[in-house]
C-alpha cells in the first residue's frame, strides 16, 4: 500500500469507531490523520519531483557524453582493453594484436613487453601468451 492508501484505511478505521465528534479523543484522532494526509500528499510531489530530477539527469549525463567525445575526441573504436586514458597502443605500428584466448580479448602486445620466452601477460586477464620467436640468422662477411 502507498502512504495515502495507509491513511486512508486508518481514516477509515476511525470512522468505524464512530467517535463522538466533540470528545477531546476524536479531535486528536482526526488532527492525526490530518496531519498524516499533508505528508502522504508532500512524500508523493517528491517521488514526483525525484523522477523528474533522474529524467533531467539522464538527459544531461547523455549530453555530456556527446561533448566529452566531441572535445576530447574520443575513439570508441579502440579494441584493446586496457582502461589507461593516454593509451595508444592501438596506434603503435611496433605492436601486434592478437586474440587472448583465455578471455576472448582482442589486445595490443608491443614487441618490447615479450619477455625472452616468448611470453606476456594478457592486460584483460593476465593469462599467459605465448609466441614463437624466430632469431635472425647472424650475416657472415
Amino acid at each position: 500500500m502507498s502512504v495515502s492508501e495507509k491513511v486512508a484505511y486508518l481514516r477509515g478505521l476511525m470512522e468505524g469507531l464512530d467517535m463522538d465528534e466533540d470528545k477531546k479523543e476524536a479531535k486528536l484522532f482526526n488532527a492525526i490523520i490530518e496531519a498524516l494526509d499533508d505528508v502522504a500528499s508532500e512524500l508523493s510531489d517528491i517521488d514526483e519531483d525525484m523522477e523528474e530530477l533522474a529524467d533531467y539527469i539522464e538527459e544531461l549525463d547523455e549530453d555530456l557524453g556527446d561533448v566529452e567525445e566531441f572535445v576530447y575526441d574520443l575513439d570508441d573504436d579502440c579494441d584493446c582493453c586496457c582502461d589507461d586514458d593516454d593509451c595508444d597502443c592501438c596506434c603503435d605500428d611496433d605492436c601486434i594484436e592478437v586474440e587472448c584466448p583465455a578471455c576472448g580479448e582482442t589486445v595490443c602486445i608491443g614487441f618490447d613487453e615479450i619477455n625472452d620466452d616468448g611470453e606476456v601477460d594478457c592486460p584483460c586477464c593476465g593469462a599467459i601468451l605465448e609466441f614463437e620467436i624466430e632469431e635472425e640468422e647472424e650475416i657472415e662477411e
